[in-house]
C-alpha cells in the first residue's frame, strides 16, 4: 500500500461522486486518478489495467469535450439510453477486445492475472465510454465490472484499490439509480 494509491483511491471516489452529480470537473480529476494508476498498475504488472488508464486519460478528454460542449445545441449531452442494438454491438466490441487483449498479454507479457485483466480492462472502456455519453446503461455495467475489479484487486494485494472499487460498487448504484431519476424528470 502506497502512498500513491492512497492518494489515486480518494481522487477516484471524488471523481465517481462528481459523475453521479453529473458535475464536468470529474473529467480533469478523473485524469489525475487514472495518471496515477497508470504507475500503480505497472508496478503490478497489470499491463492490460495499465494500457487501459492510457485510453482513460484519452476518454477524460473526450467526456469533458461532450458533457461541455456535445449534444445537438453543443451545450453539452443530456443523460439518456442505448438501444437494445447499441447496447449488443457495444458488449460485442467489449468481447472481441477481451479476448485480443488476453491473448496478447497472456502470449507476451508476463501479466498476472492477463485474462481476468483484459476482460475488466476492454469492458471498461465499453462502460467509459457510455459515461462519457451520459448513457444511464453505463452505471450496471460500472456495477459489475467493479465487483468483478475488487476481487481481481485482492487477489495482487492491491487493497486500498480494493476498497476503492468496493465503494466504486457503492457509487455504480447511487449513480444508476440518479441518473434513471434525472432521465425520467428530464423526459417528463
Amino acid at each position: 500500500m502506497s502512498p500513491l494509491e492512497i492518494i489515486a483511491s480518494a481522487l477516484g471516489i471524488g471523481a465517481v461522486w462528481l459523475t453521479i452529480r453529473q458535475n464536468r470537473w470529474c473529467w480533469p480529476l478523473g485524469l489525475l486518478m487514472v495518471l496515477m494508476y497508470t504507475w500503480i498498475f505497472y508496478d503490478g504488472k497489470l499491463y492490460s489495467n495499465m494500457l487501459l488508464q492510457g485510453v482513460y486519460a484519452v476518454l477524460q478528454g473526450y467526456g469533458w469535450w461532450q458533457w461541455t460542449r456535445g449534444g445537438i445545441s453543443h451545450n453539452g449531452v443530456q443523460v439518456s439510453r442505448l438501444s437494445p442494438p447499441g447496447i449488443v454491438i457495444s458488449l460485442a466490441i467489449g468481447a472481441v477486445g477481451a479476448l485480443v487483449l488476453g491473448y496478447l498479454m497472456a502470449t507476451f507479457t508476463d501479466a498476472a492475472a492477463p485474462w481476468q485483466d483484459a476482460a475488466l480492462s476492454a469492458f471498461s472502456l465499453v462502460a467509459q465510454v457510455w459515461m462519457a455519453q451520459k448513457r444511464v446503461e453505463c452505471w450496471p455495467l460500472w456495477l459489475i465490472l467493479d465487483l468483478l475489479f475488487v476481487a481481481l484487486f485482492v487477489q495482487q494485494e492491491l487493497y486500498p484499490t480494493a476498497a476503492l472499487y468496493g465503494v466504486f460498487t457503492l457509487l455504480a448504484i447511487n449513480g444508476w439509480l440518479t441518473w434513471r431519476r434525472d432521465r425520467a424528470l428530464t423526459n417528463a
